[in-house]
């Protein structure tokens, strides 16, 4: 059967609910949390709204108190998962289209979560339903696995592996096409400590895994000859920003980057760090000049880290959240690393640079992530890859591995699958944001195709 023809019917009740569940803010949100929305108020209601279309086309449905929830259809002792998640990264600043509006403009769909993943998630939906709706006879049971926590930890799926029914093998629709048989480990560095510094204040990024985009410092002993050698930085790294000068002498120095997600920290352009650079040379900053020159490179050179992996590529390294507040100072770094690297290696180049610097700051790992390789000739990754082709006709691009962490992290035999088609070309009249950036968005004929390829996906891997 060929999917993307039967899709036709479909495709207008897919924009609705899909329009419908990126309306939800599903930011997670530690203030409205309760026993039964952990996550916060914006992602049970995101749950709820997807397992109510559950009912609405009389699945199995599931909800793990919050953390997550099944969308399940048919029957048998194993079963293939589809793993997507509900909550979306914060909005950030610069959306030309509303993040919650799921307006469709030129063929492309904008929102926060068209594409990082609440349009995948639903088109894992949508291939349960036409599965169902045509009589598919499965050998194994099919389960959509929706979880809420994705982009700030995976919490989510930590309860589920724990209460649920963990499923035989699968995909996550969270990457790229073809498929993503390798992720890379992850950690998160923290710097802490007290620091001698002329920041009086500086609290920039919301999350570690996005590069920061927007910083501002507050600092004391401003003078009149520093704005000229602030626009001239500026100018210098053809940046944006401001300087409002306060009473007592001191002032709010704003700069402007490029957000961009952490797996791919050179598509972006880090607010904080450019900030901290302009403070250590200006004012001779010792604490400003030291942080910066640590963590200034995305490979991780400074630091003596850096290491292009056989499989993976290079070493990623992102400084996400910088928190200074009276000489308290709290840095995350978040760092992507390919199978053949090092974790102690990794935090002996932090340690032993820190040492050398006398930086005034302590290093402490609080989390590492270990990485997810599936054998590429396995019999999962070559019948994706296969159903992939075959509905595409690309023979060219090979399957691959890639910097950023899904959900294929927590289970056995599971990979990442789409929904994102290699070499696309961008439009030339309009910006087209990608995960975790402003004006996020997915060319809808694309999300169609992926409803098409997740359908015969699963058919396949449910036989």
């Amino acid at each position: 059967m060929n999917w993307l023809t039967e899709l036709e019917t479909y495709k207008d009740a897919f924009i609705q609910d899909l329009r419908g569940l990126i309306a939800i803010p599903s930011v997670r949100d530690d203030k409205t949390k309760t026993a039964n929305a952990p996550f916060g108020a914006g992602c049970r209601k995101a749950l709820d709204y997807m397992l109510e279309l559950g009912k609405r086309e009389g699945f199995q449905i599931k909800d793990y108190d919050g953390y997550a929830g099944v969308i399940a259809y048919g029957e048998g002792e194993e079963s293939v998962g589809v793993l997507a998640h509900l909550d979306i990264v914060p909005i950030g600043e610069g959306w030309s289209r509303d993040p919650f509006g799921g307006d469709i403009v030129n063929g492309y769909m904008f929102g926060r979560g068209t594409l990082d993943d609440k349009g995948p998630a639903m088109a894992g939906f949508y291939a349960l339903k036409m599965l169902k709706d045509k009589g598919i006879k499965l050998n194994r049971k099919v389960m959509l696995i929706l979880g809420c926590d994705e982009e700030s930890g995976m919490e989510c799926m930590n309860y589920y592996t724990k209460h649920g029914e963990l499923p035989t093998l699968g995909f996550t629709p969270d990457a790229d096409f073809p498929v993503i048989y390798g992720e890379k480990g992850g950690l998160h560095v923290e710097l802490s400590g007290t620091c001698d510094t002329v920041i009086t204040s500086m609290h920039a990024g919301e999350r570690s895994n996005i590069v920061i985009g927007q910083a501002s410092a507050q600092v004391r002993d401003w003078k009149e000859d520093y704005l000229d050698a602030f626009l001239y930085y500026l100018r210098a790294f053809d940046l944006k920003g401001s300087v409002e000068t306060l009473d007592n002498e001191s002032a709010v120095l704003h700069m402007e980057g490029v957000f961009a997600h952490a797996a791919m920290p050179y598509n972006g352009v880090n607010a904080a760090l450019h900030l901290l650079n302009f403070i250590g040379c200006t004012y001779g900053d010792k604490f400003a000049h030291d942080t910066y020159t640590m963590l200034k490179d995305w490979q991780g050179k400074p630091l003596g880290i850096d290491i292009d992996g056989a499989y993976m590529g290079f070493l990623t390294m992102n400084t996400g959240i910088v928190n200074i507040e009276h000489n308290e100072a709290s840095i995350v770094i978040d760092i992507r690393y390919p199978n053949d690297a090092d974790p102690k290696r990794i935090m002996k180049g932090f340690t032993d640079t820190a040492k050398k610097l006398d930086y005034a700051l302590d290093v402490t790992l609080k989390k590492n992530t270990k990485p997810l390789f599936v054998d590429p000739d396995s019999k999962l990754v070559q019948t994706l890859s296969s159903v992939y082709r075959d509905y595409t006709h690309d023979t060219f691009t090979p399957n691959m591995t890639i910097g950023g962490g899904t959900y294929a992290k927590k289970f056995d035999n599971f990979v990442a699958f789409g929904p994102e088609l290699p070499n696309r070309e961008q439009p030339k009249d309009m910006f087209i944001g990608g995960c975790h950036q402003k004006d996020e968005a997915i060319r809808v004929e694309d999300l169609l195709r992926a409803v098409a390829i997740y359908t015969a996906a699963v058919e396949q891997l449910a036989k």
